[in-house]
């Protein structure tokens, strides 16, 4: 599926920016908070005069987002931003069960992040009063950030954030957003109070059913 959609809206790199690893980060951005669909044509021309910079640099920052799994690159067909399967769901999630356990651990011993993850529970429970999805949605995956954030590593941080903007591609396939996140605003909620009560066992498990039932649901939508 292709869809239309005109990228010369892209925001200008700063001078010094311009670079293919910041080229590629910019529309990792944009993939990530669904500006860019899936199926959505990158054309090289069109990044090129968005960005201010050589073609030979889009190309380079093509490969680089082709190596993380968001496009594709198809002979005669061009640079796509990447439609998730149902394995590449599994995928992901077998990679979520993995890693975020790290930033429960993590997380009870650093209050400041502990703030900031409450802090995102309010702004989505606001948001989901307001019916906009599309921010709860973004709430939703900043709060996962942030978890993971707990743990210092920016190696692991490197490897979630991409973790992210694909699953953002999953999300995006998906046509009713409200049933998507709607139900997480409360598990969500429920991990902090688990957190903030000192009950990492208990958050813990917390987290592998929120994990669960996301997989779950994701899966049921796609086929």
């Amino acid at each position: 599926m292709t869809t239309s959609q005109d990228v010369g809206q892209l925001p200008a790199l700063p001078a010094r920016a311009s670079t293919a690893e910041h080229a590629a980060a910019m529309l990792r951005l944009q993939i990530a908070e669904g500006r860019l669909r899936p199926g959505t044509r990158l054309r090289e021309e069109q990044v090129s005069a968005a960005f201010a910079i050589s073609r030979n640099t889009v190309r380079e920052a093509f490969r680089l987002l082709s190596h993380e799994r968001l496009v594709d690159h198809t002979l005669h067909r061009g640079v796509h931003v990447r439609t998730v399967s149902a394995d590449d769901v599994r995928s992901m999630y077998r990679t979520r069960r993995l890693v975020e356990p790290l930033g429960v651990d993590a997380v009870a011993g650093d209050p400041a992040v502990l703030g900031a993850l409450r802090r995102l529970v309010d702004d989505a429970g606001a948001a989901s009063a307001r019916e906009d999805w599309d921010v709860l949605g973004t709430a939703d995956i900043e709060f996962h950030r942030v978890l993971m954030s707990a743990c210092s590593s920016p190696h692991l941080s490197t490897m979630f954030e991409q973790l992210l903007a694909e699953l953002r591609l999953a999300f995006l396939m998906l046509p009713d957003h409200r049933a998507l996140h709607e139900p997480f605003v409360a598990r969500n909620a429920r991990l902090v109070a688990l957190l903030e009560a000192g009950d990492r066992e208990g958050a813990s498990t917390e987290l592998m059913d929120y994990l669960a039932a996301a997989e779950r649901q994701l899966l049921d939508a796609l086929s």
